[in-house]
């Protein structure tokens, strides 16, 4: 088998399956029998750092247990395999997302048999992981030199790309003793550019003050249900040329029209912990959203995550996903994006 790869301009990659694309060209009545598949994956480069990302990352909060559902090592592997055949690059995970650094983990496993050079690989700092949804925070300067190691050992790699500080509070953020410190592991080549991962409710402070401590991407919250990093963090990255992640395009789900009001998630979901009058008037948005946005013929998770991609600025949004039909139904997004 072969991959056969067609560049247009500089932003679209078309991967092909050399035997997919044989059988269009010479068998079409009998292609349609295959699951192989073809995707046009648009890339845009994040910031001032250089990195060329997907339009669609791979989230992996999900490996880590929390959604529902545990992965094993061939699990990740299939996931993997299908992103990178959609020509998505970017991977995004965290020292917390699992016991012991198990997304980290099996994303390492995966990368120390394949070609590392084709990935860029985001991870985050500052938790350390308890139990459901419970973790202890260590934003300490020790604390996190320990936990880049770490991570770099899971990792199975020798610098991570995007390292980010992982939704911490203010007074933690502007610590200039820890970004002192995060500047010489860069200079050693432990890290390519530094990140900051946002909270949800986040303030304007770390988006205002990110490149006074060498900052060069942000990562935010931001969907068609929460449209605040427009006015509060889109505005500093403009002015200071930062690059813009966006996570949970998908609402965790809920943009994909799937669930209707009155939904529920297991225990050992993440979204058990929603609000239950959130959950309503969110979902019931949803559903208005459906009616009066959404074009008709378009898939609604499409949709949402190619929304998110209007403006420029946003370089990549990262979505999680359960098996390769979902990673390939993400990346088909990326053909919604005209710029």
């Amino acid at each position: 088998m072969l991959w056969l790869e067609d560049r247009v301009g500089n932003d679209v990659m078309i991967r092909r399956w050399g035997f997919t694309w044989a059988l269009q060209i010479c068998f079409p009545l009998f292609a349609s029998r295959f699951s192989l598949y073809c995707h046009a994956m648009r890339y845009r480069t994040l910031g001032k750092t250089g990195l060329r990302l997907s339009v669609i990352g791979l989230g992996t909060w999900q490996f880590g247990g929390e959604w529902g559902m545990n992965f094993s090592q061939p699990d990740a592997d299939a996931i993997l395999d299908a992103a990178e055949a959609c020509g998505i690059n970017l991977i995004d995970t965290a020292e917390c997302y699992g016991p012991d650094h198990i997304s980290e983990r099996l994303i390492g496993d995966y990368l120390s048999r394949r070609d590392r050079s084709r990935w860029l690989v985001a991870t985050k700092f500052g938790h350390h992981f308890n139990s459901f949804m419970n973790r202890t925070d260590d934003f300490s300067v020790d604390g996190v030199r320990a936990q880049l190691d770490a991570s770099l050992k899971a990792l199975h790699v020798e610098t991570i790309d995007l390292y980010q500080f992982h939704s911490g509070s203010d007074d933690l953020f502007q610590n200039e003793k820890l970004w002192t410190m995060l500047a010489e592991q860069k200079r050693a080549g432990k890290i390519r550019h530094l990140g900051v991962s946002i909270m949800q409710k986040g303030s304007e402070l770390q988006a205002r003050e990110a490149a006074k401590f060498g900052v060069e991407a942000l990562q935010v919250f931001y969907n068609r249900l929460d449209r605040r990093p427009e006015q509060i963090f889109f505005p500093h990255a403009r002015r200071d040329h930062l690059g813009i992640i966006g996570r949970v395009p998908l609402a965790s789900g809920l943009l994909t029209g799937k669930y209707k009001p009155g939904a529920t998630f297991a225990a050992n979901d993440v979204r058990s912990q929603i609000d239950a009058e959130r959950m309503k008037r969110d979902l019931a948005e949803v559903e208005r959203l459906q009616k009066k946005e959404v074009p008709a013929g378009v898939p609604m998770a499409n949709w949402a995550m190619a929304w998110c991609l209007q403006d420029p600025i946003v370089s990549s949004v990262i979505c999680g996903c359960k098996n390769p039909e979902q990673v390939r139904a993400n990346a088909s997004a990326a053909e919604l994006v005209t710029a």
